[in-house]
């Protein structure tokens, strides 16, 4: 496993955090590996949370999860998981057929995402691995499979809460939020807060900020500049500066620029990461900005 880089933890005025969580994929719409993308990654969506009994959460199966299952397996102990699932867009479930886990008959893995116009789950993932997509079928998983839908409201399990709601992205679309033991971390890799192409109920938007309501990190979509946002609305994805007003809204403490275009050098990120940081100061905001980082701890 490659060398993590220090931790930016929350303060909870305890030692350590009550979960732990590190992003394995930021990238969006397609792997983008390189010498350009090595600070903030070139794999597509993946984050891992854990908390201090030992169990892992997982969100999105991007190619993030293929290193992130590599290294389940080197520890001590079965590779079980619970994986959620915020859309099936290609990059979000690209590294699904790569996680070795699923090949591993003492692990038990559960899939959870929204319900896809009534289309079954495994039968997704059946299909991703059907011979005319993938050489190995989905037949050969040998770990024990659960596959259930949460398209909003809650799921829990002793004391870990993942909240599900509705998104602005094409295909149904999910934003988690996860709270447990007073730490909370909003993961919402796709979401396209501007545009009118959306099937949304009316008041969407408060409701997306009482659901964020001071969350203290916030892992959200910002894959355009505003130049570049004018040829590409209803694209499914929000600009910089859209997600650092609606942190500052949503009273969140830090932001995380997720979803990086794969045509964006890290040079160019860094530069978005600063300019904003100096706009938000001018205009009194406290929230913290920065861009998702792979391997990077965003608690811990």
């Amino acid at each position: 496993m490659d060398q993590v880089s220090p931790a930016t933890t929350i303060d909870t005025g305890q030692e350590r955090s009550a979960i732990e969580a590190a992003c394995w994929g930021t990238r969006g719409s397609i792997a983008s590996p390189g010498p350009d993308t090595v600070k903030f990654g070139g794999n597509t969506p993946c984050l891992e949370v854990r908390v201090r009994d030992g169990r892992r959460f997982i969100f999105d199966a991007g190619t993030g999860i293929r290193p992130l299952g590599v290294n389940m397996m080197e520890e001590a102990g079965t590779p079980d998981a619970v994986v959620f699932l915020t859309h099936f867009h290609w990059d979000h479930i690209q590294g699904f057929p790569f996680f070795q886990p699923l090949y591993h008959s003492d692990a038990s893995i559960r899939i959870i995402g929204p319900n896809q116009a009534h289309a079954d789950i495994q039968k997704l993932f059946v299909t991703q691995m059907a011979s005319i997509n993938f050489p190995v079928p989905f037949a050969e998983l040998s770990a024990k499979k659960e596959f259930s839908n949460l398209d909003g409201g809650a799921w829990e399990e002793d004391g870990f809460c993942v909240r599900a709601m509705r998104v602005r992205h094409p295909s149904f679309t999910v934003g988690h939020r996860i709270d447990y033991d007073g730490v909370s971390l909003a993961y919402i890799p796709d979401n396209e807060l501007a545009g009118e192409r959306y099937d949304v109920e009316k008041g969407w938007r408060k409701r997306l900020v009482d659901f964020l309501g001071d969350v203290d990190v916030l892992i959200h979509d910002a894959m355009f500049t505003d130049d570049e946002y004018g040829s590409k609305l209803d694209w499914g994805h929000s600009t910089f500066g859209q997600t650092v007003e609606l942190a500052h809204e949503a009273g969140a403490k830090k932001v995380l620029f997720f979803h990086h275009d794969p045509c964006r050098s890290d040079q160019e990120l860094s530069e978005i990461v600063d300019f904003h940081r100096v706009q938000a100061a001018a205009r009194g905001y406290s929230v913290e900005i920065d861009a998702a980082a792979e391997r990077d701890e965003i608690i811990g």
